[in-house]
């Protein structure tokens, strides 16, 4: 697997709700900053509790599709490489009051070192759809989630 490829692998594998690969794409812990959609600062997170609370949500959704542009590689001085995509992300919840689908639109920033993302960083520029489906979603991923896709 190239440095390339390690954002859009762990988003693949977000979207078939496959664990084991998205943990192989994290360092042991992850700067995360989610604070262009939810608010809040920075956080560093052991990888298991980062997926735990993506566990929390995701199987939520009927389904879920990350698309990626293409990933360009930087080598700016710091530890590792930057890596930077821009990110359609569509999300489905069917039969949600407010709307069945919301869409987010951005850009991701990833630190890698040592081919696994240590730091990640989502920058929205704009959402469509129902926005409050994250919390329906995360209403059902407790109460009845979806189960991951079968090889």
């Amino acid at each position: 697997m190239s440095e390339a490829d390690v954002l859009t692998r762990m988003l693949h594998a977000i979207d078939v709700l496959d664990w084991a690969g998205v943990s192989a794409a994290l360092d042991h812990e992850v700067l995360v900053d989610y604070s262009s959609l939810s608010g809040g600062k920075p956080e560093a997170l052991r990888a298991d509790d980062l997926i735990a609370r993506w566990q929390g949500l995701l199987p939520g959704f009927d389904a879920t599709q990350h698309l990626t542009g293409p990933v360009v590689l930087t080598d700016d001085g710091g530890p590792g490489v930057r890596a930077d995509t821009h990110l359609a992300a569509f999300h489905r919840l069917a039969g949600a009051d407010g709307g069945e689908n919301w869409a987010l639109h951005g850009h991701y920033t990833a630190r890698l070192v040592g081919g696994r993302i240590a730091a990640l960083t989502l920058t929205v520029f704009f959402q469509d759809g129902n926005t409050d489906l994250p919390r329906a979603a995360a209403e059902r991923a407790v109460t009845s989630p979806r189960q991951p896709a079968q090889p």
